[in-house]
C-alpha cells in the first residue's frame, strides 16, 4: 500500500491520498513548508518505508533529513523546514495490524469452556451414584431377607448423599450460568479487531487467520 501525504491547498489540513480515496486529518494548522504531496509511505507485511517527493521539501525521521527511510511506530516523524510533526494517529488505518494475541485469547477461551463441561459432567456422574448406593442396599435387602441392617445403613448413605448432591446443584444453578456469561462478555470484548475493536465472532483463530484484512474495517492482519 502506498499513501501519499501533503497538505490540503483549500483547508489546510493534513491529506493522506491511497489511490482510492482522500482523507483530511487534524486541524487547518499544516504549515506552506509542506507541500500538497510532501511524502509517500510505502506499506508492506515486512517494514513501513517513508520517501521524501520533492527535492526542495524536507522529510524529518527523529529529526535527520531522509530521502528514503524504513521506519517504525516508535519513529518521530516531521515535515517541512517548520518540522509539522506527523500524527501516527493518523496513519492508523492505514498500518496493518497484529492478530497473533488473539490466538491466546481464544485458546484461554476454549480452555475455560471445556473445564466448565467438565466439571458438569463429573459432577452428573458423582450425582449417579447415589442410585447405585440405592440399587446396592436393595439388592443387599433382597439377599439377606431383610435381615440385615446393612441395607438401612446404604437407604440412609444414598438419602444423605441426594440431599448434598440437590443443595449443590441447587447453588449451581446459578452459579454455572453466570460463569458461562461472564466469560462470553469478557471474549467478546477481548476477541477483537485490534483496529476497529469489532468482535470477530466464535470463528476459531485458525480460520480467522485465513483472512487477510479485517473485515469490517478492511485493515490488514499481521499473523
Amino acid at each position: 500500500m502506498e499513501i501519499r501525504i501533503g497538505r490540503n491547498p483549500e483547508s489546510n489540513r493534513l491529506q493522506l491520498s491511497d489511490g482510492e480515496k482522500t482523507v483530511l486529518y487534524g486541524a487547518a494548522q499544516v504549515p506552506d513548508s509542506v507541500l500538497q504531496e510532501h511524502c509517500l509511505l510505502m506499506i508492506d507485511d515486512n517494514a513501513i518505508r517513508i520517501q521524501n517527493l520533492d527535492i526542495n521539501s524536507y522529510t524529518y525521521v527523529n529529526g535527520r533529513p531522509v530521502e528514503s527511510k524504513v521506519i517504525s511506530i516508535n519513529d518521530k516523524i516531521t515535515l517541512g523546514k517548520n518540522f509539522y510533526p506527523l500524527n501516527w494517529e493518523a496513519l492508523r488505518p492505514y498500518l496493518p495490524v497484529d492478530i497473533r494475541p488473539l490466538l491466546e485469547i481464544w485458546n484461554e477461551y476454549e480452555d475455560q469452556n471445556i473445564s466448565l463441561q467438565i466439571a458438569e459432567r463429573r459432577f452428573n456422574t458423582l450425582r449417579s451414584a447415589t442410585g447405585l448406593i440405592t440399587m446396592v442396599a436393595i439388592a443387599l435387602s433382597i439377599a439377606t431377607g431383610g435381615r440385615s441392617v446393612w441395607y438401612i445403613a446404604l437407604y440412609a448413605v444414598a438419602i444423605i448423599i441426594s440431599l448434598l448432591f440437590f443443595i449443590k446443584a441447587y447453588i449451581d444453578s446459578a452459579k454455572i450460568p453466570q460463569k458461562r456469561q461472564d466469560l462470553t462478555r469478557q471474549f467478546q470484548r477481548d476477541y477483537a479487531c485490534p483496529q476497529c475493536g469489532h468482535f470477530m465472532g466464535n470463528q476459531s483463530y485458525d480460520i480467522l487467520a485465513q483472512n487477510s484484512h479485517c473485515p469490517y474495517c478492511k485493515t490488514k492482519f499481521i499473523h
